[in-house]
């Protein structure tokens, strides 16, 4: 499983559209163990444009501060999953938290 999660400065950005990079989190789904590690700079953000290209690059979640709900439908559209409300924390420790069930999760950082 391929997990993004948008980042700047090596943590989770609070808005995804806004963010330097998506790290890019591949997990061996029987070990719960991560296997590769990839940041990609996105394209330039226009509304709608990031969800395919997220789907393109092969992931089926996304964990993110904050998100509209037009950008949640977009992503679910393509068939990926979202987790809003996560907490400015490096890709690994979420992604581990995730396949340990224990990610704490807040408010959606965004209301658009």
């Amino acid at each position: 499983m391929k997990i993004a999660i948008p980042t700047n400065g090596g943590k989770l950005c609070q808005h995804f559209g806004h963010c330097e990079v998506f790290t890019f989190i591949e997990v061996d789904d029987t070990t719960k163990q991560i296997i590769n590690r990839e940041e990609i700079t996105p394209p330039e953000h226009v509304p709608g444009i990031i969800p395919p290209w997220v789907a393109e690059q092969g992931a089926k979640l996304v964990i993110a501060g904050g998100m509209g709900g037009r950008a949640q439908g977009l992503f679910e559209e393509q068939g990926i999953k979202v987790i809003v409300g996560a907490p400015a924390e490096v890709p690994e420790k979420l992604v581990l938290d995730y396949l340990k069930n224990t990610l704490v999760t807040g408010e959606n950082a965004c209301d658009h």
